[in-house]
């Protein structure tokens, strides 16, 4: 990284695209930085958590993150990841005007475009071309930011540890409060007052974060629903559309 917040590769002259190769074991992790240039994370294989100001996105191979330059974010792995992502010079794509971080889908194509772009024995014409049809393959899908903020007050908090540990714990908040010295109705207002989101509303998006890895990993829906709290796998799909706008099938496709 260098001093002023950069990491990595950026397009060489007389290309419009770069394609970085980094591989990420478990753990791995690029602290909070910003490029000078547009990067669509994606990975090959596992699971990406990209975060910003803006959201916290988790990517598995069908979905890539357009990153616009200069936007301050950190990249970590969920698992054994292999990240495979393309730089792109802002002023050889003006027609992209997205502002903030933006998902869209990784079709056969698109995945087929950058495996092709990371050659660097591509003729000048030939590489110019690829690189155009991959701009246009751009395509944004309904995906929402799933962030889960941690209340800062110690009764809450406690709360919010305990059912990241379990998230299928269904307990109401009046059975927390009695085990963490408040009442239901102090707890209620602390997650609204430092997190932005009803109790409810926040631990929905708790099991919808932690039933990601299990998805990515081609676990069934029933016993995933059944891990992070739900009684089937309609109600799971339910909610899981209802916080991430796309259902499970829809977000981690059936190779």
């Amino acid at each position: 990284m260098s001093r002023n917040g950069q990491y990595g590769p950026h397009p060489s002259a007389g290309t419009a695209v770069f394609v970085g190769h980094f591989a990420m074991p478990r753990g791995s992790v690029f602290r909070w930085h910003w490029h000078a240039f547009h990067q669509l994370a994606w990975s090959a294989q596992g699971l990406l958590r990209v975060r910003s100001a803006q959201g916290v996105w988790l990517l598995p191979p069908s979905l890539a993150l357009w990153i616009p330059a200069g936007v301050r974010h950190a990249t970590e792995s969920e698992g054994d990841a292999v990240m495979r992502s393309p730089y792109v010079d802002p002023e050889c794509c003006p027609h992209i005007r997205w502002s903030e971080p933006t998902v869209v889908a990784v079709t056969a194509l698109l995945r087929a475009l950058i495996d092709h772009l990371v050659r660097t024995d591509l003729a000048p014409q030939v590489r110019s071309r690829a690189e155009g049809v991959l701009l246009d393959e751009l395509r944004p899908v309904p995906v929402t930011s799933i962030s889960v903020p941690a209340p800062r007050d110690p009764r809450a908090l406690a709360v919010a540890e305990a059912l990241t540990a379990d998230p299928a714990d269904g307990r109401p908040l009046a059975d927390w409060g009695r085990q963490v010295g408040a009442s239901a109705r102090t707890l209620a207002r602390l997650f609204v007052a430092e997190t932005g989101l009803a109790f409810g509303q926040w631990r929905e998006r708790l099991r919808m974060q932690a039933a990601m890895p299990h998805l990515a990993a081609g676990l069934p829906v029933e016993p995933v629903a059944h891990r992070v709290g739900y009684a089937s796998a309609s109600s799971f799909t339910a909610a899981f559309h209802r916080v991430v706008g796309v259902t499970p099938r829809q977000y981690f496709p059936v190779n």
